[in-house]
């Protein structure tokens, strides 16, 4: 008979609760915020480690070759994105409780810290490549890694050379069989949108055929991560989402876009913040603190591949109809 579990004992409180060693005590003058820093941050480095577990669950699912789009496998990839936008939310309000530590309370241990940054957080960079950011597309890629242990730079590594979420996505998308027993609707959409357009938005048609119809060049590819294939099966989940079997898909692209809008404004509350704490000091990691942390928000948008497809919409009364044996696949008529 296995022995009776104890609370304290399965959540190791021992280790977890011993685990705050302040600087400030160490060298003889206590500073009462810093308890707060590190719990925070530990806290922090928990939730990634979370991050990780889900997002390396979605990754394993969406890695098979075939994967039914009304099957419970789906509805277990959004369940467990909707997970990682809920966890994420909760580091957005995290800053909140950061922020009632004022810039004099932070000088009391902020210089005991150095050369120690959160720049050396391995696992949110690991967590970003995981999810879809290109080293090429990294700012500051020249040195991203200088600050981190050879252990940890080698984890990096290896989740950017495996293929990550947003390149399992691309493969998904390519595999969705929409158009085939309606091979004139790319052409009749094509014309619908570029008719639905303002003079002032004729370049949007060449932004549509370099997005949606021309194979992209080596050098192209290495910017973008959805093919022209992809995006034409996106758009068409986006623009018939009402259909029963793309309710699923929608969801999936829609719970990207919101884990790129949290991610985003985890970067911006975190910029504010250390605006407001140092101002114009460098970070205690040697970074140009706010403006690295501005430009690698500007600049780190996972699913903005996704997010522009949104410029290539049309309202729904102008639509193009779809033929009744594609409206049979998507569940919308019976046979």
């Amino acid at each position: 008979m296995p022995a009776a579990v104890h609370y304290h004992d399965y959540l190791c409180l021992d280790e977890v609760l011993n685990a705050q060693h302040p600087e400030s005590d160490k060298q003889g003058a206590s500073a009462h915020d810093e308890m707060l820093f590190i719990i925070i941050h530990q806290a922090y480095e928990l939730w990634f480690k979370q991050l990780h577990f889900e997002t390396g669950s979605v990754i394993e699912i969406m890695k098979q070759p075939v994967l039914n789009d009304n099957s419970p496998e789906l509805q277990t990839v959004v369940h467990r994105l909707n997970r990682i936008v809920t966890i994420l939310k909760v580091l957005v309000h995290q800053v909140d409780i950061m922020e009632t530590m004022t810039p004099m309370d932070f000088l009391d241990f902020r210089d005991m810290l150095r050369p120690a940054s959160g720049f050396q957080s391995w696992q949110f960079k690991e967590l970003e490549a995981k999810l879809g950011l290109k080293f090429e597309l990294r700012h500051g890629k020249e040195y991203y890694t200088s600050q981190l242990k050879p252990e940890h730079v080698a984890i990096i590594k290896e989740a950017e050379h495996k293929k990550s979420l947003l390149e399992l996505v691309n493969d998904w998308l390519e595999r969705m069989p929409f158009f085939e027993d309606n091979k004139d609707f790319w052409h009749i959409y094509k014309r619908a949108y570029a008719s639905s357009l303002a003079q002032e938005e004729k370049n949007n048609l060449t932004a549509f055929e370099l997005i949606f119809e021309k194979e992209h060049s080596a050098e192209e590819k290495l910017q973008r991560s959805l093919s022209p294939a992809a995006c034409r099966a996106a758009l068409f989940i986006i623009l018939y989402r009402g259909y029963p079997v793309l309710q699923l898909p929608f969801q999936l692209l829609n719970a990207l876009l919101e884990i790129d809008e949290q991610l985003s404004s985890w970067r911006y509350r975190h910029m504010n913040m250390v605006h407001r704490m140092i101002g114009t000091r460098i970070g205690t990691g040697g970074s140009s603190g706010k403006e690295y942390l501005k430009a690698a928000a500007d600049k780190h948008y996972i699913f903005r591949e996704i997010a522009q497809l949104n410029s290539f919409l049309l309202e729904r009364k102008k639509l193009p109809v779809l033929s009744k044996e594609v409206e049979n696949k998507l569940g919308f008529l019976t046979r």
